[in-house]
Protein backbone atom coordinates (compact mmCIF):
# COMPACT_ATOMS: atom_id res chain seq x y z
CA UNK A 1 0.00 0.00 0.00
CA UNK A 2 1.43 3.37 -0.99
CA UNK A 3 0.13 6.58 0.53
CA UNK A 4 0.90 10.24 0.10
CA UNK A 5 1.15 11.94 3.46
CA UNK A 6 1.75 10.77 7.01
CA UNK A 7 0.21 12.99 9.70
CA UNK A 8 0.86 12.96 13.45
CA UNK A 9 -2.22 14.12 15.37
CA UNK A 10 -0.33 15.15 18.49
CA UNK A 11 1.09 18.28 20.08
CA UNK A 12 3.70 16.27 22.01
CA UNK A 13 7.24 17.35 21.12
CA UNK A 14 8.47 13.95 22.33
CA UNK A 15 6.25 12.09 19.85
CA UNK A 16 7.35 14.40 17.04
CA UNK A 17 11.00 13.78 17.87
CA UNK A 18 10.58 9.99 18.00
CA UNK A 19 8.67 9.88 14.71
CA UNK A 20 11.30 12.13 13.08
CA UNK A 21 13.95 9.57 14.00
CA UNK A 22 12.40 7.19 11.43
CA UNK A 23 13.55 9.57 8.68
CA UNK A 24 10.21 9.57 6.88
CA UNK A 25 8.39 12.80 6.02
CA UNK A 26 5.33 13.66 8.09
CA UNK A 27 3.18 16.61 9.01
CA UNK A 28 1.80 17.56 12.41
CA UNK A 29 -1.86 18.50 12.85
CA UNK A 30 -2.87 18.82 16.49
CA UNK A 31 -6.25 17.38 17.39
CA UNK A 32 -8.18 19.16 20.10
CA UNK A 33 -10.60 16.66 21.60
CA UNK A 34 -12.25 16.22 24.97
CA UNK A 35 -9.82 13.83 26.67
CA UNK A 36 -11.94 13.28 29.78
CA UNK A 37 -12.26 9.66 30.88
CA UNK A 38 -15.73 8.19 30.69
CA UNK A 39 -17.00 6.63 33.89
CA UNK A 40 -17.33 3.09 32.53
CA UNK A 41 -14.01 3.01 30.67
CA UNK A 42 -11.02 0.94 31.68
CA UNK A 43 -7.63 2.67 31.33
CA UNK A 44 -7.00 0.50 28.24
CA UNK A 45 -10.26 1.57 26.61
CA UNK A 46 -9.61 5.19 27.55
CA UNK A 47 -6.14 5.45 26.02
CA UNK A 48 -7.21 3.66 22.82
CA UNK A 49 -10.35 5.81 22.45
CA UNK A 50 -8.39 9.03 22.90
CA UNK A 51 -5.87 7.87 20.29
CA UNK A 52 -8.65 7.02 17.82
CA UNK A 53 -10.57 10.24 18.43
CA UNK A 54 -7.44 12.35 17.87
CA UNK A 55 -6.76 10.64 14.55
CA UNK A 56 -10.39 10.81 13.40
CA UNK A 57 -10.68 14.52 14.33
CA UNK A 58 -7.73 15.29 12.06
CA UNK A 59 -9.07 13.01 9.29
CA UNK A 60 -12.38 14.91 9.29
CA UNK A 61 -10.77 18.28 8.66
CA UNK A 62 -7.77 17.47 6.50
CA UNK A 63 -7.58 18.58 2.88
CA UNK A 64 -4.77 16.14 2.02
CA UNK A 65 -5.59 13.72 -0.80
CA UNK A 66 -4.62 10.41 0.81
CA UNK A 67 -3.45 10.91 4.37
CA UNK A 68 -2.59 8.32 6.96
CA UNK A 69 -3.03 9.77 10.43
CA UNK A 70 -1.50 8.61 13.71
CA UNK A 71 -3.31 9.44 16.95
CA UNK A 72 -1.57 8.61 20.22
CA UNK A 73 -2.16 8.89 23.94
CA UNK A 74 -0.38 7.89 27.14
CA UNK A 75 -1.70 7.32 30.66
CA UNK A 76 -0.11 6.32 33.94
CA UNK A 77 -1.96 3.90 36.22
CA UNK A 78 -1.17 3.22 39.87
CA UNK A 79 -3.36 0.67 41.64
CA UNK A 80 -6.29 1.24 39.23
CA UNK A 81 -5.99 5.04 39.61
CA UNK A 82 -5.30 7.15 36.53
CA UNK A 83 -2.54 9.68 37.08
CA UNK A 84 -3.02 12.24 34.34
CA UNK A 85 -1.23 15.51 33.62
CA UNK A 86 -1.03 17.54 36.83
CA UNK A 87 -3.45 20.40 37.31
CA UNK A 88 -1.15 22.28 39.68
CA UNK A 89 2.24 22.17 41.42
CA UNK A 90 0.57 20.59 44.46
CA UNK A 91 -1.03 17.93 42.23
CA UNK A 92 2.36 17.13 40.64
CA UNK A 93 3.99 16.79 44.08
CA UNK A 94 1.17 14.55 45.30
CA UNK A 95 1.43 12.31 42.22
CA UNK A 96 5.20 11.94 42.58
CA UNK A 97 4.76 11.11 46.27
CA UNK A 98 2.38 8.31 45.28
CA UNK A 99 4.83 6.98 42.68
CA UNK A 100 7.76 7.04 45.14
CA UNK A 101 8.92 3.51 45.95
CA UNK A 102 6.15 1.89 43.92
CA UNK A 103 5.51 0.08 40.65
CA UNK A 104 3.08 1.62 38.19
CA UNK A 105 1.89 0.90 34.67
CA UNK A 106 2.31 3.24 31.71
CA UNK A 107 -0.15 2.57 28.89
CA UNK A 108 0.69 4.13 25.56
CA UNK A 109 -1.46 3.59 22.49
CA UNK A 110 -1.53 4.61 18.88
CA UNK A 111 -4.28 4.27 16.31
CA UNK A 112 -3.68 4.80 12.59
CA UNK A 113 -6.58 5.84 10.36
CA UNK A 114 -7.02 6.78 6.71
CA UNK A 115 -8.53 10.00 5.38
CA UNK A 116 -12.05 8.67 5.92
CA UNK A 117 -11.28 7.95 9.58
CA UNK A 118 -11.27 4.19 9.11
CA UNK A 119 -8.86 2.34 11.39
CA UNK A 120 -5.88 0.78 9.63
CA UNK A 121 -3.94 -0.41 12.69
CA UNK A 122 -3.61 0.11 16.42
CA UNK A 123 -1.48 -0.98 19.33
CA UNK A 124 -1.51 -0.67 23.12
CA UNK A 125 1.78 -1.03 25.00
CA UNK A 126 1.76 -1.65 28.75
CA UNK A 127 5.02 -1.02 30.56
CA UNK A 128 5.83 -1.59 34.22
CA UNK A 129 7.92 1.18 35.78
CA UNK A 130 9.41 0.99 39.27
CA UNK A 131 10.44 4.16 41.08
CA UNK A 132 12.96 4.30 43.89
CA UNK A 133 12.20 6.17 47.10
CA UNK A 134 11.99 9.92 46.48
CA UNK A 135 12.78 12.45 49.17
CA UNK A 136 10.65 15.56 49.56
CA UNK A 137 13.62 17.52 48.17
CA UNK A 138 13.78 15.23 45.11
CA UNK A 139 10.11 15.94 44.48
CA UNK A 140 10.28 19.69 45.15
CA UNK A 141 13.37 20.17 42.98
CA UNK A 142 11.88 18.17 40.12
CA UNK A 143 8.55 20.00 40.21
CA UNK A 144 10.39 23.35 40.38
CA UNK A 145 12.11 22.45 37.09
CA UNK A 146 8.69 22.64 35.38
CA UNK A 147 9.29 19.37 33.57
CA UNK A 148 6.40 17.37 35.08
CA UNK A 149 3.68 19.89 34.35
CA UNK A 150 2.67 18.66 30.87
CA UNK A 151 3.21 14.94 31.38
CA UNK A 152 0.94 12.08 32.36
CA UNK A 153 1.96 10.86 35.80
CA UNK A 154 3.86 14.12 36.39
CA UNK A 155 7.16 12.85 35.01
CA UNK A 156 9.18 12.38 31.85
CA UNK A 157 11.38 9.28 31.90
CA UNK A 158 13.58 10.74 29.15
CA UNK A 159 14.32 13.83 31.23
CA UNK A 160 15.35 14.58 34.79
CA UNK A 161 13.01 11.93 36.22
CA UNK A 162 15.05 9.18 34.58
CA UNK A 163 17.15 9.07 37.76
CA UNK A 164 14.05 8.08 39.78
CA UNK A 165 13.50 4.91 37.74
CA UNK A 166 14.83 1.64 39.15
CA UNK A 167 13.35 -0.68 36.54
CA UNK A 168 11.42 -0.65 33.28
CA UNK A 169 9.73 -3.80 32.02
CA UNK A 170 8.25 -3.29 28.56
CA UNK A 171 8.45 -0.50 26.00
CA UNK A 172 10.73 2.36 27.07
CA UNK A 173 9.53 4.48 24.13
CA UNK A 174 5.97 3.72 25.18
CA UNK A 175 6.73 5.39 28.50
CA UNK A 176 8.10 8.40 26.59
CA UNK A 177 4.81 8.48 24.65
CA UNK A 178 4.92 6.32 21.52
CA UNK A 179 5.75 2.58 21.30
CA UNK A 180 8.20 2.86 18.43
CA UNK A 181 8.92 -0.80 17.68
CA UNK A 182 5.23 -1.50 17.12
CA UNK A 183 4.71 1.76 15.23
CA UNK A 184 7.65 0.94 12.96
CA UNK A 185 6.05 -2.45 12.19
CA UNK A 186 2.73 -0.75 11.40
CA UNK A 187 4.32 1.85 9.14
CA UNK A 188 6.27 -0.87 7.33
CA UNK A 189 2.99 -2.71 6.64
CA UNK A 190 1.49 0.53 5.34
CA UNK A 191 4.37 1.18 2.95
CA UNK A 192 6.09 4.09 4.68
CA UNK A 193 9.20 2.10 5.54
CA UNK A 194 10.98 -0.29 3.15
Amino acid sequence: MTVDTLVLASQSPRRRQMLAELNIPFEVDVANIDEAKRQEETPEQYVLRNSLEKAVAVAKRTSLSSPVIIGADTVVVLEEKLLEKPSSVADAKNTLSMLSGSVHIVMSAFVIVNGEGLELDSHLAKTEVEFGQLSSKDISDYVASGEPMDKAGSYGIQGRAGRFVKRVSGSYTGVVGLPMSELTDSLRKLGFIG
